[in-house]
């Protein structure tokens, strides 16, 4: 073991965000703004009626927002008031070394009990382990791996988090040049999709150029992604429309790295309303990152990106002649 892993290996054990409360109790209003992005429609979390009618005392939050719960404010976050003495260290000591950079690669939830609005939620968060040092696509780096508990005001213990980062030391931007093709694509095939029973028939429709989506035959409700089952009516029985090819971009990212093959960066990927309701993830094309902008209109375009792939994507849609 190295020196350095030496020091790095005093930190597992330690407490790195003491026992700390949320700013604010579970609420409805916050639970609706969750349901409503993340298009969560099981009425358990907002009617008090459809929840007793599970067995439960009345509405109950979302498992997965154990987290909103006991996010730091954004002026905390600004004055940069770390959570303990041993965050500080901690990052420092990777600082000091080149460790200069992090990214999250891992979150591991484990849920133990329900919240209610009016419940208060603390967590406890712990250093589990360090890893040694490893070579990453990013750059060389120590991936760091602490346990986070949450617990209700009862001090019973609602979830549990494995939350893994990797603190990195950024390649240089002249070996990143080295590695980076003057233009186009880098050379390679795409990764290929996991094809299964439930999907193949829209990646065959993309290969002849038609974005269908998955309709339920017994109350219509149209879905994406793919599935066995209707969410609205639980039918198992279900054809396709043809989807008209038009939306919006509802949100997007600008990928810069890692780099792989088949993709051209920096790589924007967006999320798209269509016209019908349903939204996919697909690229951009035609289009310059900056000038990407929610909202913008959209039109369907493809991406024959091999003989076996072709795959939808967006470019801005034609302005309409005044």
């Amino acid at each position: 073991m190295s020196e350095f892993l030496t020091v790095l290996k005093e930190f597992e054990g330690k407490t790195l965000t003491p026992t700390t409360w949320g700013p604010d109790a579970v609420n409805t209003p916050m639970i609706r703004h969750w349901v409503e992005t993340m298009g969560d429609t099981n009425p358990i979390h907002l009617d008090d009626d459809a929840a007793r009618a599970t067995g439960r005392e009345g509405a109950v939050a979302p498992a997965l927002m154990a987290q909103v719960w006991t996010m730091r404010t954004f002026v905390d976050k600004m004055a940069n008031n770390d959570p303990s003495q041993v965050w500080t260290d901690l990052i420092a000591t990777l600082d000091d070394a080149g460790f200069t950079s992090v990214v999250a690669t891992d979150s591991d939830f484990e849920f133990f009990s329900e919240l209610r609005p009016g419940d208060r939620v603390s967590l406890t968060e712990v250093v589990e382990d360090i890893s040694e040092e490893k070579t990453t696509g990013l750059g060389v780096g120590h991936f760091v791996t602490t346990l986070k508990t949450y617990r209700n005001g009862d001090d019973e213990i609602v979830a549990t988090q494995r939350w893994r980062t990797l603190r990195f030391r950024p390649k240089s931007a002249d070996a990143a040049a080295e590695k980076k093709p003057a233009s186009g694509p880098i050379p390679g095939l795409r990764p290929r999709p996991a094809l299964n029973a439930d999907n193949a028939f829209w990646f065959e429709a993309a290969k002849a150029h038609r974005l269908v989506i998955q309709r339920c035959a017994s109350c219509g409700t149209l879905r994406h992604p793919t599935g066995p089952m209707c969410g609205q009516c639980r039918s198992l029985d279900w054809d396709t429309v043809d989807a008209a090819g038009r939306g919006i971009v509802y949100s997007f990212v600008v990928n810069h790295h890692p780099q792989i093959p088949g993709f051209e960066y920096p790589l924007v990927v967006a999320t798209i309303e269509l016209e019908e309701g349903t939204r996919l993830i697909a690229n951009m094309t035609g289009v310059a990152p900056e000038d990407v902008e929610i909202g913008m209109p959209v039109e369907l375009d493809w991406i024959d990106a091999d003989p076996d792939l072709t795959l939808p994507a967006f470019r801005p849609a034609a302005r309409e002649d005044s």
